[in-house]
C-alpha cells in the first residue's frame, strides 16, 4: 500500500522542523490558524465536489438509456436519374516548346 506522502519520503524530523519554522516566520503566529482553516475549507469543498461528480456518474450509469426517435423514412427513395452524357470536347493541339533563353542578339 502506498503512503499519501510517498513523494516526501526523504524528509525527516529535522527537515520538517525547519519547514515549520520557515512557515512560522513567513506567516506569523496570528495567521497560522487562519491559514489552516482556509486549507481545511478548500479540502472540504474539493471532497464535496468530487463526491458530487462521483454520484452523478453513478446515477448516469444506473439510468436506462432512452430510445432515440426515428428520424429516417421507412423507405429510401431511389437516387435521381443522371443527366445525359455529353460528347467529349476535342483535345487542344500541343504547343511547341519554347526555348529557355532568347537567342543572342547580333
Amino acid at each position: 500500500m502506498h503512503s499519501p506522502l510517498a513523494f516526501i519520503e526523504g524528509i525527516g524530523g529535522p527537515e520538517l522542523m525547519m519547514i515549520m519554522f520557515i512557515v512560522l516566520l513567513l506567516f506569523g503566529a496570528d495567521r497560522l490558524p487562519e491559514l489552516a482553516r482556509g486549507i481545511g475549507k478548500s479540502v472540504r469543498e474539493f471532497k464535496k465536489a468530487a463526491s458530487g461528480v462521483e454520484n452523478e456518474v453513478r446515477r448516469a450509469m444506473e439510468e436506462e438509456p432512452t430510445p432515440l426517435p426515428k428520424k429516417f423514412p421507412a423507405a429510401i427513395p431511389p437516387p435521381p436519374a443522371s443527366p445525359p452524357a455529353t460528347p467529349p470536347t476535342p483535345a487542344m493541339p500541343p504547343t511547341p516548346p519554347t526555348p529557355p533563353f532568347p537567342p543572342p542578339a547580333g
